[in-house]
């Protein structure tokens, strides 16, 4: 299977790679810089490297890129700093979805390309009646307002919702909601739900870093996960059951 990964420098991107080259298949990363990657991954005879922001890229470029592959999972986020959140592109995350989706119907392949977008448990899925309390409202209107990239996540998820859709023969897509993000070196059982089981505002779980890369090897690699999941937004949690220690602090939640 070859798999495109954009989004690859960041730390989900990074263990998703890994992850994918770890089951046999073949990778092509985009990333903004090769020194991002540990040096044995960058060896990796299985991994093709292109050094670039992916929006600059021209149209023939993504049709390149993304031509002969079986799947593209997008890791894209802004970084959490007043340039990363206020700064252009503004539509990281919509625009690269949207153009790699125009780069798969522009090659016409004969199968239906898997499209994995990891979002963020703050984005509800409006296919599905997700019931949230008045504050949790608030408080997203208010996200709305003051951080562009929560705009940014949800417009994404919308493009693959309703511009794709569910029939598409050309691109079948998922999105993956995983609550508070932490580190740990190990992969553990999670829990996958349709629709969150807490509040991403005022009572997040955590799901590790590792185990968000996992989730997404699965669903592209392996066809019952896939089919489970399929058209769907599903929230992922570390599965509370799971006593392995001392996984650290939360870090923000990805807006």
């Amino acid at each position: 299977m070859e798999v495109l990964v954009v989004g690859a420098s960041g730390a989900t991107g990074r263990l998703l790679v890994a992850d994918l080259l770890a089951r046999g298949h073949r990778v092509r990363a985009v990333l903004r810089a090769k020194s991002s990657l540990p040096e044995a991954l960058r060896q990796h005879p299985d991994l093709s490297l292109t050094e670039a922001s992916l929006l600059v890229l021209s149209d023939a470029e993504l049709m390149r890129l993304v031509a002969g592959c079986d799947a593209v999972a997008s890791c894209l986020g802004h970084t959490l700093s007043v340039k990363g959140i206020y700064g252009a592109p503004r539509r990281l995350v919509t625009d690269a979805t949207r153009r790699l989706c125009d780069a798969i119907r522009a090659n016409a392949p004969q199968q239906p390309v898997k499209f994995v977008l990891m979002n963020t448990s703050g984005n509800r899925n409006r296919d599905l009646n997700e019931r949230i309390s008045l504050a949790q409202k608030a408080v997203i209107a208010l996200l709305r307002l003051v951080l562009p990239p929560h705009v940014d996540n949800e417009a994404a998820a919308e493009y693959l919702r309703l511009a794709i859709g569910q029939n598409d023969p050309q691109i079948e897509w998922a999105v993956v909601r995983p609550d508070a993000l932490v580190d740990h070196p190990e992969i553990s059982a999670i829990e996958a739900h349709p629709s969150p089981i807490r509040s991403a505002i005022f009572n997040a779980g955590k799901i590790s870093r590792i185990n968000v890369a996992h989730f997404i090897a699965d669903l592209i690699t392996r066809d019952e996960q896939w089919q489970r999941w399929r058209g769907r937004m599903p929230v992922i949690y570390n599965d509370m059951r799971d006593q392995t220690a001392n996984i650290s602090q939360p870090q923000p939640a990805r807006v």
